[in-house]
């Protein structure tokens, strides 16, 4: 014999039912909700890091640029002198500061000549204020340069002489320590003008001190 059910109670089951699938909907819309914001922030996240490491490297790019803009400006002395402090363990940032060359007509050297004018020692008294102001750590390389009159072996111990002369007048009236400086001879070899004039030769009879970090 069949069991038979009630209308009310039928009715009382599909209502169950009913509320049992809308609360199991709505739970899970709120899930999919939910994981939907995490997401949207998950993904917010990420855009910002990339917007963040984006700018990074652009700027590095822009810092490549300068910095190769800087070393396309140096002189190729300049350039020697960096790789020597270096390799000697002189610098402590390793970076080029600038230059200043002795051959404007009140500072240039005589031929045949070392010794200073008071026009040079003038010169000197402000790159050495520049110097000291800029940092305490700069070290200072002095080059030493001739025309092409005379001998190569005499013009590479006379361009030493005048970057020697340059180095004790630093040292000794402005007290700047020895060891933050160092004399190299280029002799004849770094001309900068034309030897076959007078102008030119009297140009290249100079002292280029190259200032590092």
């Amino acid at each position: 014999m069949r069991k038979m059910f009630s209308p009310a109670l039928v009715l009382l089951l599909v209502a169950a039912v009913g509320l049992t699938g809308c609360a199991t909907e709505k739970w899970v819309n709120e899930q999919i909700s939910a994981f939907g914001q995490v997401t949207n922030t998950k993904i917010h996240e990420v855009q910002d890091a990339v917007e963040v490491n984006q700018k990074e490297i652009s700027d590095l790019h822009a810092k490549d640029a300068e910095l190769e803009k800087e070393i396309a400006m140096i002189s190729e002395t300049a350039k020697d002198a960096l790789k020597r402090a270096e390799k000697a363990g002189k610098l402590s940032k390793g970076k080029f500061l600038y230059e200043v060359t002795l051959t404007d007509n009140d500072a240039r050297f005589g031929f045949d000549k070392y010794a200073l004018s008071d026009e040079a020692k003038a010169a000197l008294d402000g790159f050495a204020t520049k110097a000291k102001g800029i940092t305490t750590n700069a070290f200072i390389e002095v080059q030493g340069h001739t025309d092409n009159i005379g001998s190569e072996n005499y013009n590479l111990n006379l361009g030493y002489k005048r970057a020697e002369q340059v180095m004790r007048y630093l040292n000794m009236e402005q007290g700047i320590p020895l060891f933050r400086m160092n004399v190299i001879s280029y002799g004849e070899y770094k001309p900068i003008d034309d030897n076959s004039t007078r102008d030119g030769r009297a140009n290249n009879r100079r002292v280029t001190l190259v200032v590092l970090e």
